[in-house]
């Protein structure tokens, strides 16, 4: 009897860190969207609500450092001004109040993918990218 109970407490307890998981990975993804869709879509709130107010982004051009500050970047949003952008997920890493995902963005009138490598922190109750090192490959025509 006391098998069979804690067989039933084991699977019950399995069954809510599942729900619990699916949870904090849709809402990281709601995050990363925000990101993704923002950019695209002219919606600097959007971008806004997806970075920490302290977010920069990083790059290397000519072998130095590239700082760019996270304001600025949002200052560059145009509210209601498309941009020829295409944003995908590629992969989620996260365990407890940590993330870390890897986005794919198409730029082709810049004939450019750039990938972002984000870091992520569960912050006052949702989650905010906290930093944003990139790079991107050229293609051709």
């Amino acid at each position: 009897m006391k098998t069979k109970t804690l067989l039933i407490a084991a699977i019950a307890f399995l069954a809510m860190q599942t729900t619990n998981a699916q949870d904090e990975l849709q809402s990281i993804k709601s995050t990363l969207m925000n990101y993704i869709e923002g950019t695209a879509n002219g919606e600097p709130d959007r971008v806004t609500n997806a970075f920490h107010p302290e977010l920069n982004l990083y790059s290397i051009s000519d072998d130095d450092l590239k700082v760019w500050y996270g304001k600025d970047y949002i200052g560059g949003i145009k509210e209601g001004q498309k941009s020829n952008r295409i944003g995908r997920i590629i992969s989620i890493d996260y365990e407890n109040d940590a993330a870390m995902a890897k986005i794919e963005i198409l730029m082709p009138g810049a004939k450019r993918i750039y990938t972002d490598y984000l870091m992520l922190l569960k912050f006052q109750g949702s989650w905010k990218i906290i930093h944003k090192s990139y790079t991107f490959v050229s293609y051709p025509e």
